[in-house]
């Protein structure tokens, strides 16, 4: 993503962002500064990608006139509030379908991320598994790594991507617990976790304890 570095930009990019789409005399005017210098940073933003412009409508003659919007990067500038509705609907599923229907929604995202990464992860080893899946949250994860103890292999998860909802809600977690062990076909438990202050997630691979073929999902306890 993107990150805005002078405060002049930011002046330009809200105001883009408030008025929907502008151009460079408008956004001169506005924020009193000249037109050379609106232009420079217009290019800089749109270099970085979280602006667009297109040509407006021509009012009488001559040039037709840029105006400027901001992109779908550049959306992520501004404040969202995903973690607050996630929350919101994770609660309200379990307040007006009780827990089951919570486990059913839960169940039903298992199924898809298994989905997405079967192909990944089929024909290929248990160790081989467990590497590709580091970056089941995202790609090139560097915060995830496989490591090994005296008890085994363990995937360790130093950032959580959903750590704001997963503190007040920890049952979501029992989706990653339920995905680890549908791809890796063995029992996989949390023996580390955010919630509890270790400041990571630890996942134990119990290579010696293969699932039910038939497992689907399970609240982790």
């Amino acid at each position: 993503m993107a990150t805005i570095t002078t405060s002049t930009r930011n002046q330009i990019l809200r105001e883009i962002k408030r008025r929907g789409i502008v151009n460079q005399s408008e956004l001169s005017d506005t924020l009193g500064i000249t037109r050379e210098a609106v232009r420079q940073h217009l290019a800089s933003l749109e270099e970085q990608g979280v602006i667009e412009h297109e040509a407006l409508p021509q009012q009488g003659r001559g040039r037709p006139t840029q105006g400027y919007r901001v992109t779908e990067t550049g959306e992520h500038q501004f404040p969202k509030f995903y973690d607050a509705l996630s929350l919101s609907l994770i609660q309200a599923l379990a307040t007006c379908q009780g827990m089951d229907g919570l486990g059913v929604v839960l169940r039903e995202i298992t199924d898809r991320q298994v989905e997405t990464w079967k192909t990944r992860v089929e024909g290929k080893s248990l160790s081989d598994r467990m590497l590709e899946l580091r970056d089941i949250y995202f790609d090139d994860d560097p915060y995830t790594s496989v490591e090994r103890d005296d008890d085994g292999a363990m995937l360790v998860e130093h950032n959580c991507p959903y750590l704001s909802v997963a503190a007040q809600e920890p049952r979501i977690c029992s989706v990653t617990v339920s995905t680890l062990q549908r791809l890796l076909g063995v029992k996989v438990e949390r023996t580390k976790r955010f919630q509890a202050g270790d400041g990571r997630c630890v996942f134990r691979i119990l290579q010696d304890q293969p699932i039910d073929p038939g497992f689907k999902f399970k609240w982790e306890s």
